[in-house]
């Protein structure tokens, strides 16, 4: 799955470090530390996919990467200087080279357009004994801004204390960001997250940084004899971390499995409860149909028999009409009969 990793540390020299030194190892060339008139070659360096400069526009001078880190040592006068900055990139295996090429590419930028520096990408391969998804990057930055002219203003926005925690996490959200945009892009599933474990809301416990030192003797014991125990403290630390959560991750997906039958079996209680619930409706609905119907059944019954009466009733009044004008017109016979003439 996609892993994220940005860090951040300073080239300085305090710490005996020279930028051109730094610049030469990570983009496997040839430089000149004028300052210290030391010449550094790693061009028989292994692993280094490709390198490039990304700078401020204007910034022409800065594509020459042996002037431009000469300038950045000679721009310093203090002995405890910072001459560099370097940001170490996770590049994710899931994307295929140009595509990470790409990714950092657009993480320089973001660098250059914020604070103004010249940023220098190198982009390195796994190593032959260490995780071969380990696609990283290196982008080392000039700690002054850069213009036509050349170097101009220190930049102090990570140096200081007060901004220097702020600034770093707003990058780690940037960077986490582009890699998931850049994941989506190329429609793939996994997604990386900038925050820690604990904010995260995970169990999970971060392994402890090895650091050059620990993890060269660590690859050494794996060249000796293969499937070795770790065989140093961080070594061995971070072992002890991974078993831990390999338990945790196994016993989160049991839980998570759980959850889904028992989420299962309360959507088809759901879905039971409601089939129940549209039956009864259905049947409570013919059952109001039948009494409608019996309802109608009965008052049509109850206007046949008023029919009925009403028909017997006019039946009735006809014949004792009938009878009525019958008896009248023997009575006039008769008094025909009798020679009566009423006029």
């Amino acid at each position: 799955m996609a892993i994220y990793h940005l860090s951040v540390k300073a080239i300085s020299r305090s710490a005996g470090r020279s930028v051109v030194a730094a610049a030469a190892y990570r983009s496997g060339q040839e430089l000149t530390d004028e300052r210290q008139g030391l010449t550094h070659d790693y061009t028989r360096k292994q692993g280094i996919e490709d390198a490039f400069i990304v700078a401020p526009d204007g910034a022409d001078w800065a594509q020459d990467r042996n002037a431009l880190w000469n300038a950045a040592e000679a721009a310093e006068k203090r002995k405890d200087a910072k001459t560099g900055r370097e940001y170490e990139l996770a590049l994710p295996a899931e994307l295929d080279a140009g595509s990470r090429k790409e990714l950092a590419r657009d993480f320089a930028r973001e660098l250059v357009n914020r604070y103004g520096v010249v940023a220098d990408v190198a982009i390195h391969e796994p190593g032959r004994e260490g995780d071969n998804r380990n696609h990283h990057a290196h982008i080392l930055t000039t700690t002054r801004t850069a213009g036509a002219e050349g170097l101009g203003a220190k930049t102090r926005v990570l140096d200081v204390a007060s901004t220097a925690s702020a600034e770093i996490e707003h990058l780690r959200g940037v960077w986490a960001r582009q890699v998931n945009m850049a994941l989506e892009r190329h429609q793939v599933e996994q997604r990386v997250d900038h925050r820690s474990f604990e904010r995260q809301g995970k169990e999970q416990e971060p392994t402890r940084h090895m650091g050059v030192s620990a993890t060269a003797m660590e690859r050494q014991a794996a060249r000796e004899i293969p499937g070795q125990e770790p065989v140093t403290d961080l070594g061995k630390q971070n072992a002890e971390i991974r078993e831990r959560n390999r338990v945790l991750e196994t016993a989160r997906k049991a839980m998570e499995k759980a959850q889904e039958l028992v989420s299962g079996l309360e959507k088809r209680a759901r879905l039971a409860v409601g089939l129940a619930r549209k039956i009864g409706q259905r049947m409570e609905r013919e059952r109001e149909a039948e009494r409608q119907r019996k309802e109608l059944a009965r008052q049509a019954e109850i206007r046949r028999q008023q029919d009925i009466r009403a028909t017997e009733e006019a039946r009735k009044a006809a014949e004792k009409e009938l009878r009525v004008a019958k008896g009248r017109s023997r009575g006039r016979s008769r008094r025909a009969d009798r020679g009566y003439d009423p006029w």
